[in-house]
């Protein structure tokens, strides 16, 4: 696996959203990794914001959580709209 080589500022939010709902559930990353069929390293990278993740791995993880996502990409929406530091 290659990481790029910018940090992609949506796939970081969208991965420090991913482990907001998944700790609200008191849930490790392994299992929600085993939940949803996946790799628990790659989920960390997902997490870490260092790949940005695939509409199937959103849905996936997102059915799995019971989490919303269309709120979940509406919140990356809302933060690409503010003004940067």
């Amino acid at each position: 696996m290659t990481l790029p080589r910018q940090i992609d500022p949506d796939a970081v939010l969208f991965g420090a959203i991913l482990r907001r709902e998944r700790q609200a559930r008191g849930w490790t990353i392994r299992k929600l990794a085993q939940r949803a069929g996946m790799n628990h390293q790659y989920l960390g990278v997902v997490e870490a914001g260092l790949n940005v993740p695939s509409l199937s791995l959103i849905m996936e993880v997102c059915e799995v959580l019971g989490a919303d996502a269309g709120a979940m990409i509406r919140e990356v929406a809302e933060a690409r709209k503010k003004p940067q530091a």
